[in-house]
């Protein structure tokens, strides 16, 4: 069930835990469910989605990382910011810096990732950038 208090939460999930949470039998298919009730909002931007695109191809198939990135991004809970300023907060692994970019643009309540290159930005005063683990996501939203 939907509440006001989850239409207002917003998240960045990184590319690792979208696979984690797509598994049929995974401990975290919850979190997916719950993004198709329309629990949360999912902030991505293109340079997220050509990620996600990426790895999903490497995964499964050009085709079914296509028809998932189309579907996804039809989804009302889906909110897509492209930043225009890169913060390079991450210096170990630049790559993750586009997470936390669209975080930081979208607004987001924070980042799911269990990826330690994150753990750097809990040290860093402005811009503040909250991350989570997906346990504690499950936590979070009460699954």
């Amino acid at each position: 069930m939907k509440t006001e208090d989850d239409a207002r939460r917003m998240v960045v999930v990184d590319t690792n835990c979208l696979l984690r949470m797509l598994g049929r039998h995974s401990v975290y298919r919850p979190l997916w469910d719950a993004f198709l009730k329309e629990r949360f909002v999912w902030c991505v931007s293109n340079e997220i989605m050509s990620e996600y695109e990426e790895i999903l191809t490497q995964k499964a198939s050009a085709r079914a990382a296509y028809l998932f990135v189309q579907a996804f991004m039809r989804s009302p809970n889906v909110l897509r910011k492209d930043p225009y300023f890169r913060f390079h907060l991450i210096e170990q692994d630049p790559d993750d810096n586009k997470f936390v970019d669209c975080a930081i643009v979208a607004g987001a309540d924070y980042i799911v990732s269990e990826d330690a290159h994150f753990r750097v930005l809990s040290t860093i005063p402005f811009p503040k950038v909250n991350v989570i683990l997906l346990d504690d996501f499950l936590k979070d939203l009460e699954l």
